[in-house]
């Protein structure tokens, strides 16, 4: 099965956007492919599943249309995202609210993982039958041993190995246990 390139699937929004900035393709290319099959995908999904209406007001089409028609500069620079919004903010919000730092929905897995109760969950599964068919579940578990006893950072390894060994075996075994 051939593989399709990323420049394949981007060429046609790129192309619609010849002659604008940089930023202006990118942001383009986020609003008509990232956004659309990704991002809000998933947290349409996410908030339909715990029956949460979720409102995305800045990609109204007459906000965006307003927004794109804003000099790159007012749009963002160097020193932060949505100028012009955080500018228009200013006026009426609390400054700390204005100036705060984008956050998404981060998971404290960092957290997590230092706390016994999900070290020893996490433990059991490294040191696993489905991780021992993958893995050397000694450097697994030093992974999850340097990060509990906070000497790395090692949350996202420890996180995507943990993910996978668990969908493993909801896909791949059988209610007894056995591998398929």
């Amino acid at each position: 099965m051939p593989c399709t390139r990323p420049q394949e699937l981007t060429r046609p929004f790129y192309d619609r956007v010849q002659g604008k900035d940089d930023v202006t393709k990118m942001q383009y290319l986020d609003i008509n492919v990232w956004l659309a099959g990704d991002i809000l995908l998933k947290a349409d999904r996410m908030s339909m599943a715990n029956s949460l209406e979720l409102r995305v007001p800045f990609l109204d089409k007459e906000v965006f249309r307003v927004a794109s028609r804003l000099p790159r500069r007012l749009r963002v620079n160097p020193e932060n995202t949505k100028y012009a919004m955080r500018k228009a903010a200013m006026r009426h919000l609390p400054p700390a609210t204005a100036k705060k730092k984008k956050l998404g929905f981060p998971v404290p897995t960092r957290v997590w993982l230092r706390e016994e109760k999900y070290y020893e969950i996490v433990k059991a599964a490294f040191t696993g039958e489905t991780a021992k068919q993958f893995f050397h579940t000694d450097a697994l578990v030093k992974l999850l041993d340097e990060h509990f006893q906070g000497k790395c950072d090692n949350n996202r390894k420890i996180w995507t190995i943990y993910v996978f060994l668990i969908w493993y075996d909801i896909y791949f075994s059988d209610p007894n246990g056995v591998k398929q």
